[in-house]
């Protein structure tokens, strides 16, 4: 069985812990030390790297010097032993994993995808998608456009319901209650932020979430829905009657949160 497990880091961040046969893996290590703690003198068998920010790469120099490990990202980042990028495919922790280009937050950024199967045949793919897609939100566009952005939101809505989220940060909260500002009259939203509410005066995360629950809850999935778009034209100023595209309605709202 794969075990996925969030080891917290810095303010927010979340680096991801794949454990099986033996093996494991981390995801995003914007620093070393958490990683070490968590591995309680297991050796780190590689590292996954979704784009360059130094919040998810900061502990790339200080593994790979303790533990040998390969390091697999985008080609740009420095200490990445082997390169990958979108199209890619092969085996990690005996599972299928494939690579698929994201940009948007940054013009490297990359999802990767690993997907179990059961002994029933069925499959349950696992998504760790950075910094583009989070619980109830998505990333700041620091490189990218809004419609490349957009774009790489609506390939990974393309991806079994079912599909696990595994984002890089604890923001749910803060983005749940944007969401319930931009469609106050989602009772799903409403329904997902108590929720979450619980779970964080607990102390556990928020995460990980599926992409049923963001495009049940996600308003930057949710462009084409007609309370979204009218929120995204009142905060341009426009007539909510004038017809405004998906992109353009999408834009809007993350200049909205940029400043919320």
């Amino acid at each position: 069985m794969l075990s996925i497990t969030p080891i917290p880091a810095l303010n927010d961040n979340y680096i991801w812990h794949l454990a099986k046969d033996n093996q494991h893996w981390v995801v995003d290590p914007g620093e070393a030390e958490p990683v070490i703690k968590a591995l309680n003198g297991a050796p780190l068998s590689g590292i996954l790297i979704t784009h360059h920010h130094y919040d998810h790469t900061g502990g790339i120099k200080a593994l790979h010097k303790q533990y040998q490990c390969p390091v697999f990202g985008p080609k740009s980042i420095k200490g990445v032993t082997n390169p990958i990028a979108g199209g890619d495919h092969f085996s990690l922790l005996g599972l299928a994993l494939e690579v698929w280009d994201i940009p948007g937050h940054t013009l490297d950024h990359l999802a990767i995808i690993l997907t179990e199967e059961s002994s029933g045949g069925r499959s349950q793919p696992h998504l760790f998608c950075g910094d583009t897609l989070f619980a109830a939100g998505c990333g700041r566009l620091f490189e990218g456009s809004p419609k490349q952005m957009y774009d790489s939101l609506q390939k990974l809505t393309s991806l079994p319901q079912g599909t696990r989220v595994y984002c890089a940060h604890e923001y749910t909260l803060g983005n749940l209650h944007f969401a319930h500002t931009i469609e106050p009259g989602n009772s799903v939203t409403s329904k997902r932020l108590a929720d979450s509410q619980v779970l964080r005066e607990a102390g556990k995360p928020t995460l990980p979430s599926t992409i049923a629950e963001e495009i049940a809850t996600n308003p930057f999935l949710r462009c084409h829905i007609p309370e979204v778009a009218q929120s995204g034209a009142k905060h341009l100023g426009q007539d909510s009657s004038k017809q405004l595209d998906e992109v353009e309605i999408f834009a809007s709202l993350r200049d909205w949160k940029d400043h919320f």
